[in-house]
């Protein structure tokens, strides 16, 4: 089953180099999403942010791991 995620709009500057204008408002509260409904079934999801692709893996331990 593939689950498509909503983008959440956040404000971006241009003027600035700073990743606390990349993060959303504050009035927006946090969505909350189990590892099961991001991974899918898979060990590993690629997540493109801003044009860099990282991949967050589900170890043999059961630890997740987000890497650039």
């Amino acid at each position: 089953m593939q689950h498509h995620l909503t983008p959440v709009p956040t404000p971006f500057r241009a003027d600035t180099g700073s990743a606390a204008h990349h993060m959303a408002p504050q009035s927006v509260p946090p969505r909350t999403l189990t590892s099961r409904t991001l991974l899918d079934g898979a060990n590993e999801v690629q997540i493109e942010h801003y044009g860099s692709v990282y991949r967050l893996r589900l170890t043999a331990l059961g630890k997740l791991i987000l890497t650039k």
